[in-house]
């Protein structure tokens, strides 16, 4: 009876642990490894939103609730110092003291801050210059250089605001409304990702935004309240030092942190290498070290999907190939000729950004982004570094086109044997600088001698075969004496 029990409890067992063998393991959660960087899943992040994009082209390379409603902070300030970039530089005159040169009077309410708030420590009635307020709210993230801004351009920063909703909707921002310029919390004033993405690539292609956004420092000039004084950016993903190791990036081009207790830890990145530009953005992050090791996270996982390359680099990993009529038989390619490329204005750009993937594609099929003109027939022979024909290609962005002139890479003798083309011969008749022959030996027997003798061959024969005809009729007629009849 037991032992009957112990082969039951023994086949119940067995059969529990294959059923535990057919079953799918769970997956083993693995830690972040910075030495693959191009492994990034969104758990490996600490902000509660993030996106990456190409700077150029605004492609998403990587996202983490991208288009969930958050609150930017401080990073508000970059529509607030974009927007008054573009309000003024058109009637901007130093000497004048005009647009972004013109001095703004702080007010009592812009130096109106809590404890907690970030200052640029403006005072009431200080005179400040537009651009230097800009220099201010970027690098130092006064809230009171923001708000003076605001004042300064709108009368008001309702009315200020309102200009950034305009704008933030006419760039395509679907998720996000404004309430003030400089990020302070309001329920009302809310963002996502993806908005403070496309707010980054815009306002990263002003020339002066990205002097702003990548000093390390400022020297603000002395105005009627304060001397000279020389700000330092709180940018850590920016600034290189030896207390911010951690968090320096060597490719870093700016841009802008942002923190309030109901949006967390906020940040938006720039970074270019080798050609290739990104924009990141993170939202949320726990704390304020996770704001920045996301962004390199983020950016080194960017630089891993692209690379910077030249379409004539592209071109020599398949050049093309084209097949010569009339080689000359020893010719060890069999007539095979392999086109270099050469660009025409060495001046102009064909560099092109672009995944690994969309490159190996470009490579095979090189007719998709370009345009190709043959300008000579296929027929030996062919003479090393002549021209057969032209090639343009077109950037996406709208650059200028680039023409490039197809070169032969080796020379290809023509068959002895073969009759000149009629272009050879047209050809060779246009270079002679005699257009009469020479007269010479082979060219009096051959156009006077020959057709002589071959009229008297000719006349000969003709001669011969009229007195074979005449013998042949004396013969028939030799002896031959009609029967005369007379008939009455």
């Amino acid at each position: 009876m037991l032992k009957g029990k112990g082969t039951r409890f023994a086949g119940l067992l067995l059969a529990v642990l294959i059923l535990l063998c057919c079953l799918p393991l769970p997956a083993l959660a693995s830690e972040y490894d910075p030495l693959y960087p191009e492994i990034l899943r969104a758990n490996d992040l600490s902000a509660a939103s993030a996106i990456l994009i190409e700077a150029n082209t605004g492609n998403v390379i990587f996202e983490k609730n991208a288009d969930a409603i958050m609150y930017p902070a401080s990073t508000t300030k970059i529509l607030t110092v974009w927007l008054a970039i573009n309000m003024t530089k058109d009637n901007s005159n130093e000497a004048e003291g005009t647009g972004l040169y013109q001095k703004i009077t702080v007010s009592e309410n812009a130096v109106n801050l809590a404890a907690d708030e970030s200052s640029a420590k403006l005072a009431a009635g200080e005179e400040v210059r537009l651009i230097d307020l800009m220099y201010a709210a970027m690098l130092l993230s006064g809230n009171d250089a923001a708000t003076a801004i605001a004042e300064g351009l709108s009368g008001s920063v309702e009315a200020f605001a309102y200009e950034m909703n305009r704008a933030a909707v006419a760039l395509g921002c679907t998720g996000s409304h404004f309430v003030n310029a400089n990020g302070l919390h309001d329920d009302n004033h809310y963002t996502t990702a993806r908005d403070m993405a496309i707010l980054a690539q815009v306002a990263m292609e002003d020339s002066l935004f990205r002097d702003i956004v990548g000093r390390t420092s400022y020297v603000m000039p002395k105005d009627n309240i304060y001397r000279s004084r020389t700000i330092e950016n709180r940018n850590r993903f920016l600034t290189n030092s030896e207390n911010n190791a951690k968090y320096y990036y060597q490719y870093s081009t700016g841009i802008k942190t942002g923190t309030t207790s109901a949006a967390g830890n906020c940040f938006i990145g720039s970074a270019v290498k080798d050609g290739v530009s990104l924009i990141s953005v993170v939202l949320g992050a726990a704390q304020d070290g996770d704001r920045y090791t996301d962004t390199i996270k983020l950016m080194d996982y960017g630089f891993s999907q692209f690379q910077s390359i030249t379409l004539t680099e592209i071109y020599a990993r398949n050049p093309r190939v084209i097949d010569i009529r009339g080689f000359d038989l020893d010719d060890p390619e069999v007539g095979r000729l392999t086109l270099n490329l050469r660009k025409v204005d060495s001046r102009l750009s064909d560099l092109i950004v672009a995944s690994q993937d969309q490159i190996d594609y470009w490579a095979q099929h090189l007719n998709t982004i370009t345009v190709t003109n043959f300008t000579r027939e296929f027929t030996a022979p062919i003479t090393a570094g002549e021209v057969m024909g032209t090639m343009t290609f077109t950037p996406e962005d709208g650059g200028s086109t680039v023409t490039y002139e197809l070169v032969a890479a080796r020379s290809i003798a023509a068959r002895e044997q073969l009759a000149p083309s009629i272009d050879q011969i047209i050809q060779a008749a246009m270079e002679d600088p005699n257009p009469f022959p020479r007269i010479t030996f082979e060219l009096v027997f051959r156009f006077l001698i020959l057709p002589v003798l071959a009229v008297m061959i000719l006349v000969w024969l003709i001669r011969r075969r009229h007195k074979r005809k005449t013998r042949h009729t004396r013969r028939r007629f030799k002896g031959f004496k009609p029967t005369i009849r007379y008939y009455q």
